[in-house]
């Protein structure tokens, strides 16, 4: 059996000479190499940011989402959405594994979850069996490979598939905020209503202590209450991050001037970059983990503004980001049974 490159290179059919993420279309042939492990796929967690601009491109009109998701996989052998540019991740049962695969702990009949981005992973889909319009979560019948650099988690016997699948979805969150946020910080989480914010939202109240404060800012009221009730925040707002001055009007009062030493921006729509940019304080940190953010805005925009922050890209991996997020999970009650109600 022949072996291929271990990030995948061999399966670019254009541009020839990318990775397979920034590849617009890759082969998505389900016999593998000797590098590579074949899964057979339960369901895929497309990422909020492509999932709400499929929506919102079909009107919610599930039959119309599906064609659009069988059209994006057949043209690029990959679910990548070409107007967000991301993906999401899978769950499935591990059905061959080559012989040069290096992990030899795993075997036929694993479930696993694919922590590497569906933006960059061959997927081949038979069947779409349900759209779930309310958590993200596609159920299919169908094939993915994974390269041998791809990451991926065998699924915890003790949390359900689907629950661990929408939390292992958006691990990199809470462990980038475990690594960012210190005792006695002033954090604002803008979308901390939502799967990744919720998330953040409790590593940052239990890394900045007694000492510390945790704002969270959301746009939709229900969220916004969740939190509320929920105890993830010292203080919930609700409005529009899209109008940063009002924003910074709000943080700025509210912090008497001194504004916050970490924001985490998770929201799945964009617009959203100089909100937090402004409510950063000087030498502060500011994490985009939402995949709708233009990069560009936020440097064009934190130099028109005279800010120096330091600005964090969302990588979704870190070390220990799946241990952490299902720790997590285990850990909170409240929160165990919010993504069991959503996502199970």
């Amino acid at each position: 059996m022949e072996k291929g490159c271990k990030f995948g290179t061999h399966r670019v059919i254009e541009p020839i000479g990318s990775l397979p993420q920034g590849a617009v279309k890759i082969s998505n042939s389900m016999d593998i190499l000797s590098n590579e492990i074949l899964i057979d796929v339960q369901t895929l967690n497309i990422d909020s940011a492509s999932f709400t601009q499929i929506k919102v491109a079909c009107n919610s009109d599930e039959k119309k989402m599906v064609e659009m998701i069988l059209k994006i996989v057949d043209e690029r052998g990959k679910m990548q959405n070409p107007v967000t540019g991301s993906g999401g991740m899978l769950i499935g049962t591990i059905e061959k594994i080559g012989g040069d695969f290096p992990d030899k702990t795993i075997k036929v009949g694993d479930k696993i979850a694919t922590l590497v981005s569906l933006s960059l992973t061959p997927l081949k889909i038979d069947k779409i069996k349900k759209i779930n319009i309310a958590n993200d979560q596609v159920d299919i019948e169908g094939k993915a490979v994974l390269f041998e650099s791809g990451l991926y988690a065998v699924l915890p016997k003790d949390v359900p598939e689907k629950l661990a699948l929408a939390a292992l979805d958006v691990a990199g969150a809470p462990a980038q905020v475990e690594k960012l946020v210190k005792e006695g910080d002033v954090v604002c989480i803008i979308g901390g209503g939502g799967k990744s914010g919720i998330l953040c939202c409790y590593q940052a109240m239990k890394n900045v202590g007694e000492t510390g404060k945790v704002i969270v800012f959301e746009y939709s009221e229900g969220n916004a209450q969740r939190i509320k009730d929920m105890g993830l925040a010292h203080e919930v707002l609700v409005g529009d991050a899209t109008k940063p001055v009002d924003i910074y009007n709000t943080i700025n009062e509210m912090t008497n001037g001194d504004l916050c030493d970490v924001v985490i921006n998770n929201v799945n729509v964009p617009g959203t970059e100089m909100s937090s940019i402004l409510i950063t304080k000087d030498e502060g940190i500011v994490y985009f983990f939402s995949m709708a953010t233009s990069f560009t805005k936020a440097a064009l925009g934190a130099e028109g503004v005279g800010k120096d922050v330091t600005m964090i890209v969302g990588n979704g991996y870190t070390k220990g980001h799946a241990k952490l997020t299902l720790e997590i999970i285990k850990e909170s009650k409240d929160i165990r049974e919010l993504f069991e109600k959503l996502y199970v």
